[in-house]
């Protein structure tokens, strides 16, 4: 089952990708969808049916050189599982979508096979998804990574046509490799400390690696906390967390079903994925889990601020991921990787439903991305505008206070502020005020697009001029806006029920009950629990360190996650004071009346806020400068450097140089060789005579003759 849930979107993606003319468009589309469905449909009874057993499914021997031995495995657990629904139903669901969204794409001709292409490239991006979350080593996990950074590339980039999706595909690929770079050197590191790179050899050494120094650049490090940072820097490439977030905007130049395949639910949690799968190194690297939780606490209030004035209904949700992975990282980095796990789960419903909600709204008004041109939708495509409000319920966190009853977002981002409450006051207070941002810009969406009156065919905000992202005409306002075709809006029906009931159902599973959540992700006791493993040798029992670590309970297995035993932030959490628990509630509902105050009740009020605070509107507009920073400092360097090498090296050196000299002097011995093969006997009778004579010469001073 596992095999033909990793390797069914693969054969889609190459039956479409180079036979569609053979089979059709037509039936290629079909084709990869319903395998990527198949693949779902497994997927979830893994999922439900899987006991917290770490399984091993060998599937060839792969690298063997010295002592590096790989193979290529599936590693089935809890964590594997969770992803597993993840990747393939957002996939699966964004497949049938695109049936009715790339219908009719005015950006190809009727004559041109982008829907074969578009679809071969969804399900290459699905099949290095699952690869990256079935590796059962570093190696494996690389390939699937750097596999899915080639399949975002070309997504992002869908629109070879168009200059800017061009630009913003070489800005993805580029500032990704910057983060791959740091995780390379993390497998280089631990394959130098641990000989190994399968996850069981690495889990059972990192109690040594944190007794461990390694000097690295410039001093003594300890071997956990370095090997933690380098393995974040990836992670931050890939979920775009703070310094290396400026892709995950422009990758909205991409279709909606990409930016709901990639941007919302999979690639940018991948970076989540690695951190939780790496528990057992993180529990004894205490400097790197600080950076962790720094970075995204940070992320997630600074992408929320940003998010506040965008204008652009793709670039808003997409500030909003940005600030949601904080969360997650926030959750891993105070060492609850189960929350960070959970919040994984409920947002990819979510926000993969408010993506292709926005998807739908673009379709129905005929490509138009700006909410300035929006206004009085929600009668116009009431299932569209249903299907937002349910989305915008579950990410501003909409519940009952202090139970288990709300929507997705709600259980899972309280889950998350009160593990940052007992594990960082910094993170806490960030995430707190990120939640009354997140209330903020996602009922402005809801409002800008769906209430108040049409504003198609010209902006509705004079303080807004002028700064439309993508640079669309905005002369699509005439026409009259439309429900989405059925094929659009089952997927939608299909995530509402997740954003509804993931949380609510899952809740103890993933923090509730701890000792559910122990069981659930493996983690019972070595006397209860014999991992055996499906092919390869036992999976490898993670003993609690000596020395420092070493503590009462220290009898768990390594199971999906690792949280040793002095790891009592959930505990910890549970008994948070109340004022912590409706903490998050109480910045929700003060987001959504100031929304609500200023875009339904005095609508004028925007206008004058931002004229009188001028200064930090554009700062929040321009995205606190970042693009323009990293232009300036990266960016114009690197094309001045350029020129300097092509004008000075290439062209006066080489061209004026070494050029100069070779035009002088190859001419010269080819004609000194030319006169040399005169056709005389003579000339080469007295060419033999001298030579004759030169060999005698030096026989006679330096060769021994005498």
């Amino acid at each position: 089952m596992e095999k033909i849930i990793l390797f069914a979107p693969l054969i889609g993606a190459l039956v479409c990708g180079f036979g569609w003319r053979i089979i059709g468009e037509r039936t290629g589309q079909v084709l990869t969808t319903g395998l990527v469905m198949l693949a779902a449909v497994l997927s979830w009874i893994v999922f439900l049916g899987h006991d917290g057993v770490t399984e091993h499914i060998s599937l060839m021997r792969w690298i063997e050189s010295g002592s590096l031995a790989t193979e290529w495995a599936i590693r089935v657990d809890r964590m594997t599982a969770i992803m597993l629904v993840v990747v393939n139903s957002v996939s699966a669901l964004v497949h049938l979508y695109s049936f009715g969204y790339m219908a009719h794409d005015d950006n190809w001709s009727e004559n041109e096979p982008y829907r074969a292409r578009f679809f071969a490239y969804l399900s290459f991006f699905t099949f290095a998804m699952l690869m990256l979350v079935t590796s059962d080593n570093l190696v494996q996990m690389f390939f699937g990574w750097e596999g899915v950074g080639v399949a975002s590339y070309l997504l992002i980039g869908f629109y070879y046509k168009k200059p800017s999706a061009n630009a913003a595909a070489i800005k993805a690929f580029v500032v990704n490799r910057v983060g791959d770079f740091g995780f390379a050197l993390g497998i280089f590191g631990l394959f130098f400390l641990t000989d190994s790179v399968n996850f069981d050899v690495i889990f059972a050494k990192a109690p040594e690696l944190a007794q461990t120094n390694l000097t690295f650049l410039w001093g003594e490090w300890n071997a956990a906390n370095l090997i933690g940072v380098l393995l974040f820097i990836g992670a931050m490439g890939k979920s775009a967390q703070l310094i290396l977030h400026t892709w995950l905007p422009d990758a909205m130049e991409g279709p909606t079903p990409v930016s709901a395949l990639i941007h919302a639910a999979t690639m940018v949690t991948a970076g989540v994925f690695l951190v939780c799968r790496m528990s057992p190194l993180y529990e004894f690297a205490p400097d790197a889990k600080t950076m962790i939780v720094v970075l995204g606490a940070t992320t997630a209030f600074f992408a929320a601020t940003v998010g506040l004035v965008q204008n652009d209904i793709k670039r808003v949700i997409a500030y909003s991921t940005c600030s949601q992975l904080g969360y997650m990282f926030v959750a891993a980095g105070v060492g609850v990787y189960s929350v960070a796990m959970f919040h994984l789960f409920t947002h990819a419903f979510f926000k993969a439903m408010l993506f292709l909600g926005a998807g739908s709204v673009i379709h129905a008004t005929h490509h138009e991305q700006d909410m300035r041109n929006y206004g009085g939708l929600r009668k116009k495509i009431p299932l569209t505008f249903a299907a937002m409000m349910i989305g915008t319920l579950a990410i501003t966190g909409v519940g009952i206070p202090l139970t288990h009853i709300g929507f997705a977002g709600f259980l899972s981002k309280d889950a998350v502020i009160e593990s940052a409450w007992v594990g960082s006051s910094y993170a806490y207070v960030l995430l707190v005020a990120a939640a009354a941002m997140t209330s903020f810009y996602s009922w402005r969406l809801m409002f800008l697009t769906f209430y108040g009156e049409s504003r198609a065919g010209g902006h509705g905000h004079d303080h807004d001029h002028g700064h439309d992202a993508h640079g669309h005409d905005h002369g699509h306002g005439h026409h009259e806006p439309h429900e989405s075709p059925l094929v659009m809006l089952v997927p939608l029906g299909v995530l509402a029920v997740g954003a509804v009931f993931a949380g609510m159902v899952w809740y103890n599973s993933f923090f509730g009950d701890e000792a559910k959540m122990r069981a659930w992700f493996g983690m019972l006791p070595a006397a209860e629990h014999q991992v055996e493993a499906a092919t390869t040798e036992a999976t490898t029992e993670t003993a609690a360190p000596e020395g420092d670590h070493a503590a009462a309970g220290a009898g768990w297995t390594q199971g999906a996650i690792f949280m040793g035993p002095e790891n009592e932030v959930i505990h910890h959490a549970h008994e948070a004071p109340t004022l912590v628990k409706v903490s998050p509630f109480i910045a929700m509902v003060l987001g959504f009346a100031l929304a609500f105050q200023m875009y339904i009740r005095r609508p004028d009020l925007p206008a004058k806020l931002a004229a009188n605070q001028r200064p930090l509107y554009l700062f929040l507009l321009n995205k606190w400068y970042f693009d323009e920073i990293y232009d300036f400092l990266f960016v114009r360097s690197a094309k001045a450097l350029g020129r300097f090498l092509w004008k000075r090296g290439d062209g006066d050196v080489i061209d004026g140089s070494i050029n100069g000299v070779a035009l002088g002097i190859v001419p010269f011995f080819t004609r000194l060789a030319g006169r040399a093969q005169s056709g005389y006997l003579f000339h080469y009778a007295f060419a033999m005579v001298l030579g004759i004579a030169a060999l005698i010469t030096w026989m006679t001073l330096w060769g021994g003759a005498n």
